[in-house]
């Protein structure tokens, strides 16, 4: 009670002098340029400076020696680690080397062998912080082991791949357009961003989430296909984009359209990230969903070739009702053994008539519901008291 009462004693005394300065300012004239406070100016939002294998940077600790000791011994004791894997590589290269040149080689040791001499070459060097921070920042060098490594765990354990087939089946992109999939490869598609008022500037291109929607006029122009491929041999791929979604009248169902094909697509980890040259078969026809039709689900996948194979330019009156497995078949595509996949969604809105109009040179069908019977009509209009 009696420090409560002293309290509120001194916040009474605080404001009465602080209204007796005001009362004494109050009476001084101030000039009114010297009256106005200044503003005080934000400085500028800071940039993240670009980053990549083209612009690279060193990585810098983050406290100078000593500031943390904690710091200091967990660098040094990942350096004495690193050195003692080193050396357990040598122990096993030189066993490697032995067994090679035995007079009878063990093909089931040598495998083991070379198995465990990869897996020490990754660990000696994937607990280092440079290692990690140029891999987070765009500057991963897939020719080494421990880079492929670190991006493909990223890949597989962070959300991307989980994403994909979770769209993929609660889409049934799976089996409605390929029978099975399994993606061994990261694939990412970038469209131009949507703009509201028309710009001379050149379009910037963002990455594309699975199973988003894309409006018609994005996707005018082919997309740009990135990859983040993990084998270091090269190997073929066939680049196919299909919409399962395209109304078959005759036989009440649905049929596919082949929107693109490029066979023979060379791909491995050193070749370059964006994948070029692969509109030079059958070219693309950008996505044209039907009026009246619900969402289309447009896919792009690429399939591993076993070799080499020579596909004829489908024509464009033969890429309606496109026979998707059978061609998957004939041309020994498996994807559920590997490649890359990704999708988005569609719906028709009027930039779809132009591309009916401009580049397909086709009148635009329209769908919709089916009429529902009118089972009153032989008694409609008569007379329903007098027979």
């Amino acid at each position: 009670m009696f420090a409560m009462r002293r309290l509120k004693t001194q916040s009474v005394r605080l404001v009465s002098t602080t209204t007796t300065l005001q009362a004494a300012t109050s009476t001084v004239s101030i000039p009114e340029d010297a009256s106005l406070k200044k503003r005080r100016t934000r400085p500028f939002k800071t940039r993240r400076p670009n980053i990549s294998l083209e612009q690279p940077r060193d990585w810098k600790r983050p406290l100078a020696h000593g500031v943390l000791p904690a710091f200091d011994e967990a660098l040094k004791f990942i350096k004495a680690d690193s050195e003692a894997l080193k050396v357990e590589m040598q122990n096993v290269q030189v066993s490697l080397r032995a067994a090679e040149h035995a007079p009878e080689q063990d093909s089931v040791a040598i495998r083991q062998m070379e198995a465990k001499l990869s897996y020490l070459e990754i660990q000696s060097k994937i607990n280092f912080p440079e290692v990690q921070w140029k891999c987070a920042n765009g500057m991963a060098n897939m020719s080494k082991a421990v880079d492929r490594h670190i991006i493909e765990q990223r890949w597989r354990k962070e959300g991307a791949l989980d994403l994909l087939m979770e769209r993929v089946h609660q889409m049934h992109v799976v089996p409605d357009a390929v029978p099975d999939f399994h993606p061994s490869f990261d694939l990412r598609v970038s469209f131009p961003e949507h703009q509201t008022k028309v710009v001379s500037t050149v379009p910037k291109y963002k990455f594309v989430e699975p199973g988003i929607y894309l409006l018609p006029e994005q996707t005018i122009d082919p997309p740009r296909l990135h990859k983040d491929v993990f084998h270091t041999d090269e190997r073929l791929y066939t680049l196919i984009m299909i919409d399962p979604d395209v109304p078959d009248e005759a036989n009440n169902t649905y049929q596919s359209f082949l929107h693109w094909l490029q066979p023979n697509i060379p791909l491995s980890a050193t070749s370059p990230s964006l994948i070029s040259n692969i509109n030079s078969h059958t070219k693309y026809i950008p996505p044209h969903p039907q009026k009246g039709t619900p969402y289309h689900r447009y896919t792009v996948l690429l399939l591993p070739q076993k070799s080499q194979i020579d596909v004829p330019v489908v024509e464009m009156d033969q890429r309606l009702g496109f026979p998707v497995r059978e061609f998957m078949a004939k041309y020994n595509l498996d994807g559920s053994i590997g490649g890359g996949a990704h999708m988005w969604r569609g719906e028709w809105n009027p930039a779809v008539s132009r591309i009916y109009q401009d580049l397909l040179k086709t009148g635009e069908p329209v769908y919709g519901k089916p009429p529902k019977p009118d089972r009153y009509a032989d008694v409609r209009g008569k007379n329903r008291y007098f027979l």
